[in-house]
């Protein structure tokens, strides 16, 4: 490590990962440098969308500074560590910035503060998961839900008495896709357009629901990560190992 901000930089890096994008989008931008942003990942064909922002306010923002940015700043990495479950010494955080911002010489080598990182990593991953799985398995225990051999959750919350899609397929759908802490991450009836893919063109817990669903039908779907973007997870919302919430109606199957 060449100097001591970088060592700070990774340790920011560790603890805020992806959770300081609200703070910026392309508005935030010069223009000439914005770029239109139609979605953060695909799961088939279809923008998972983080949503759109509002109108601007027509009053001037209160004025900013580094009280304010510091403290938006810890505010981050606190959340951050609090939803992973992880706990940090104060002190030490304090001191690592402190030794950084003035230049001085750190506590620990750079090889003990990379081990420490890699530990932690490992720590927050482990959490993860087990969240996830206490998650499945309170959840295959609500009234209503099946399981199928793959692991798949599903509740029927509307029968339809259509057609059955195969895999060759291309369907119509509604649906709204949420993490387990209700976290949205893509919907269509937020766009008031309905999304038209292909069933093998998803992700594998779509493509199983389809199949067993008949037009009409308006389904929940709980799917394990292993069914859905597994330990590599999709853009800065759907984190790896992440468990996806989907409720899902199959409006028709496209003419071939």
């Amino acid at each position: 490590m060449k100097n001591h901000y970088q060592l700070i930089c990774l340790l920011f890096a560790a603890a805020l990962g992806s959770t300081m994008a609200w703070a910026f989008s392309p508005e935030d931008l010069p223009k000439e440098r914005a770029a239109p942003k139609e979605g953060a990942v695909s799961h088939g064909g279809e923008r998972l969308a983080g949503g759109s922002r509002q109108g601007a306010s027509s009053q001037a923002a209160p004025v900013v500074d580094a009280h304010h940015y510091s403290y938006a700043i810890g505010l981050d990495i606190g959340t951050s560590f609090r939803q992973d479950g992880i706990s940090l010494d104060f002190d030490s955080l304090l001191a690592g910035l402190k030794d950084a911002l003035a230049g001085g010489k750190p506590k620990y080598d750079q090889q003990t503060c990379r081990r420490a990182l890699q530990q932690l990593s490992k720590q927050r991953i482990k959490n993860m998961v087990e969240r996830n799985k206490q998650y499945l398995e309170e959840n295959k225990k609500a009234p209503g839900v099946q399981v199928t051999a793959s692991g798949l959750q599903y509740k029927v919350l509307h029968q339809g008495t259509g057609a059955t899609p195969k895999a060759s397929d291309t369907v119509r759908t509604h649906y709204r896709g949420t993490l387990i802490d209700g976290t949205e991450f893509d919907s269509s009836y937020a766009r008031n357009q309905p999304a038209t893919f292909p069933v093998r063109g998803v992700i594998p817990g779509w493509t199983e629901a389809l199949q067993m669903m008949h037009v009409g039908d308006k389904w929940q779907l709980v799917i394990p990560s292993k069914l859905a973007y597994g330990e590599r997870g999709a853009g800065d919302v759907i984190r790896p190992h992440s468990t996806l919430i989907f409720e899902i109606e199959l409006l028709g199957i496209e003419a071939k």
